[in-house]
């Protein structure tokens, strides 16, 4: 059941839902320094307010995929430990981000750019959200979690020698 739901070997929805959270969250970070950049910063703001939330969404769907490509790995293994770290990196900057989405609420005016503090918290957290995406890289392409099965990555490492052709060419 859980690989219909994560997705099938080599095309795992894990990779796929993350970019929503990701692009959400830049994009409310170039918002954010937009509105201390432009004369009016009408709707910046609040733009960067719901930028955050629809990365919350976003990331609470991707977090339910990650967990189940989490349990298909081996317990005690670097990779199940690199899992947990990246997890929990994972679980810090959304809650980060629900912190920020109603400090952002409490602090809101049509007119002014967003506070130093809520664009602090946005930087921090993506930072933090680059660390995780490094080790979630690390999960795909070193460990090849949910990308291949162990056969599948032996024969992407097979090497062949060519085959010498069978009719040599004529010399001039």
């Amino acid at each position: 059941m859980s690989a219909v739901l994560a997705g099938p070997y080599g095309h795992p929805f894990h990779p796929i839902l993350v970019t929503v959270p990701i692009g959400a969250w830049v994009a409310s970070l170039v918002f954010d320094i937009g509105s201390y950049v432009v004369a009016a910063p009408v709707g910046l703001e609040q733009g960067s307010r719901w930028l955050i939330a629809i990365g919350v969404v976003g990331a609470l769907a991707a977090a339910m995929i990650g967990f189940l490509d989490l349990m298909a790995i081996p317990g005690g293994t670097r990779a199940f430990r690199t899992g947990l770290v990246h997890m929990g990196l994972n679980l810090g900057v959304t809650g980060a981000y629900v912190g920020n989405f109603f400090w952002r609420g409490a602090l809101a005016g049509p007119f002014v750019p967003v506070g130093i503090g809520p664009l602090t918290l946005s930087a921090i957290s993506l930072v933090a959200l680059g660390v995780s995406g490094y080790l979630g890289g690390k999960l795909a392409y070193r460990y090849g979690v949910r990308v291949a099965e162990e056969t599948t990555q032996a024969e992407g490492y097979e090497t062949r020698t060519p085959r010498p052709p069978t009719h040599p060419r004529p010399t001039p």
